[in-house]
């Protein structure tokens, strides 16, 4: 189960994800100034007529006083504000935020208030005769309606208090936060979708730049990246090109110089074993014979190394385990220690002539070091690996990664008599390289050791 990933790994999606958090930020910053800033005017909205009436009434409470009493008791209950002595009894919910408020705007108008009370409360208010008629109209039934009252009590002098109501305003819908998700959306859309466009085009070459790279290093060859995009990666696409062509020129150089140091020693090569022909002593030719047919095999493991990577065979779909079971057949027909275990069929993309020279040094190295060689081919993990795996003495932990290295050799701690050119083991791990695969090398409980081939499945 892979793991998931919340931040994209791309360069382009990184920038894309950095900008919209960042805007994400700048805008709940936003939202919280204006909110706050809102929430102060929506105060100042609900606070301001309560204080314009105790303004007022403190202004011309001569003439409300006169007036008070002409009118009688009747027109006192619809007064505007009203003076009382004594702290007045106030029913509602108590609003510190308008008591705050409602003190800083006195002091702006120059008005000293001793102490402030506020609170909020609501009153259903009787069906007005238009009302009533629209409601017929409509067929609606008769309902009466609730508002909410703001009660600000002040105290002007000791012991004498001045009561204004007006309208809270508190019950209007909040449109505020739509409005700003909306803003954030299309603020958005103006942002990220020209960023989108521009990371596409810088993308683009950069994608094809990652791939001919990758097709390098499995092939080592390439197709030209065009060169696109701005001009920073037009730049770096023009050097990979120039790179690119210079280190190809350069690998073909070799190739030739490796097919013509080939052809020119064996040449002698061949001359030489024309005159061991002409030795009288059998075991002089013998050994004469060997000797040659041993440079043989060093110089052409020394060149297919130096062409590991560089293979112009296509790759192909084979059975691995019947690939196998005709390597093992080989050996079994020349006498040699090799047994193959029953496998399931198993098949893969390879280049099938490299696969077999790597599996027949693993199967020789088996032979010479560990007295027989034991073939199995399994099914692991969604890869295939084709096990050796012989019965000498193994080698030491220490001393596996250089093994794998060109012209080693461990004669004495695994018992060999004569030892080799020490390519075979890097050869094999050059050829798993150019599969994507990998050469694993392991000691075996109960003795001996393990080479494997593990291929993509």
């Amino acid at each position: 189960m892979k793991k998931l990933r919340l931040w994209p790994q791309s360069l382009v999606g990184q920038i894309i994800a950095l900008v919209a958090i960042a805007l994400f930020v700048a805008q709940a910053i936003n939202f919280g100034l204006l909110l706050r800033e809102r929430q102060r005017l929506e105060l100042t909205g609900q606070t301001a007529p309560a204080v314009y009436r105790v303004i007022d009434a403190l202004d011309n409470r001569a003439d409300r006083r006169v007036e008070r009493e002409r009118e009688g008791d009747r027109q006192r209950g619809r007064m505007r504000a009203r003076f009382v002595t004594g702290a007045p009894e106030l029913t509602g919910q108590a609003r510190p935020d308008v008591e705050r408020r409602a003190t800083a705007m006195f002091e702006d108008v120059g008005l000293r208030i001793l102490s402030v009370r506020a609170v909020q409360s609501s009153e259903v208010m009787p069906v007005r005769r238009w009302e009533r008629i629209r409601m017929r109209a409509n067929g609606d039934g008769p309902h009466d309606h609730s508002i909410g009252l703001l009660t600000l009590a002040a105290e002007y002098e000791p012991g004498k208090w001045v009561v204004a109501q007006a309208r809270s305003g508190a019950d209007r819908p909040k449109r505020f936060g739509g409005w700003l998700v909306g803003q954030t959306l299309i603020l958005y859309v103006i942002v990220l979708l020209p960023l989108l466009w521009v990371g596409s085009r810088l993308a683009r070459p950069l994608k094809q730049l990652t791939g001919s790279a990758q097709q390098f290093a499995r092939t080592g060859a390439a197709d030209a990246v065009d060169e696109r995009g701005p001009g920073d990666v037009r730049d770096l696409t023009m050097a990979f090109n120039a790179m690119r062509a210079r280190i190809i020129a350069m690998l073909d150089e070799k190739d030739r110089m490796l097919g013509a140091i080939g052809h020119d020693l064996r040449t002698p090569l061949a001359s030489l074993r024309v005159r061991t022909e002409s030795v009288e002593d059998d075991a002089e030719r013998a050994r004469m014979s060997e000797t040659i047919e041993e440079m043989n095999r060093m110089l052409e493991d020394i060149l297919s190394l130096a062409r590991a990577g560089r293979s112009t065979q296509a790759a192909q779909k084979v059975d691995l385990a019947a690939l196998a079971d005709a390597v093992v057949e080989d050996f079994i027909e020349l006498g040699s220690p090799v047994d193959l275990a029953d496998c399931d069929r198993a098949v893969a993309f390879v280049h099938p002539q490299q696969i077999r020279r790597a599996l027949r040094n693993l199967i020789e190295n088996a032979i010479v070091y560990g007295d027989r060689a034991h073939v199995s081919v399994l099914h692991e993990n969604g890869a295939i690996r084709i096990a050796v795996a012989d019965e000498g003495p193994g080698i030491g932990e220490d001393r596996m990664e250089e093994m794998l290295e060109p012209f080693t050799r461990l004669e004495g701690s695994r018992n060999r008599e004569t030892g080799g050119s020490g390519l075979g083991l890097a050869l094999v791990r050059a050829i798993m390289a150019e599969h994507q695969g990998e050469l694993r090398l392991a000691n075996r409980p109960g003795g001996g050791l393990e080479a494997s081939l593990v291929l993509p499945g």
